[in-house]
């Protein structure tokens, strides 16, 4: 047996391989039984400004914020387009998911965000 370090995701696991050396007459192969993947943590939830009131907005897909339509105590209806994200040379609007008062917004114009970042809260 040997035993390597492997890192995926930033996260490191101690592995053991079986070395197998060459045989005339090797048998077919034989499954391997692995230790299970440890199951992934979902990332942290950033709560809303005002603790339990208001409804996060996050990225749907990493990109660059190409324009800031609203700023914060602004009135939005559902559905009104609240920023402008670029991603794969595509503009993309995000849209208010209800009526309510901009919070906050947490981006400007040429953020590069990731997936799942907070982009603005509405209260």
């Amino acid at each position: 047996m040997r035993k390597f370090i492997v890192n995926v995701n930033g996260t490191s696991y101690e592995v053991e391989v079986e070395e197998i050396g060459a045989q005339a007459s090797a048998p077919a192969a034989k499954p391997v039984h692995a230790a299970p993947a440890p199951k992934a943590e979902p990332a942290p939830k950033v709560e809303p400004a005002a603790a339990g009131e208001g409804e996060s907005v996050s990225a749907p897909m990493p990109g660059n914020i190409l324009e800031v339509k609203v700023k914060n105590g602004d009135r939005v209806k559902a559905g009104e387009v609240l920023l402008i994200l670029e991603a794969m040379k595509m503009e993309n609007e995000i849209l208010s998911p209800r009526d309510g008062v901009v919070a906050s917004v947490n981006v400007a114009k040429g953020t590069v965000v990731n997936s799942g970042d907070l982009l603005c809260v509405i209260g």
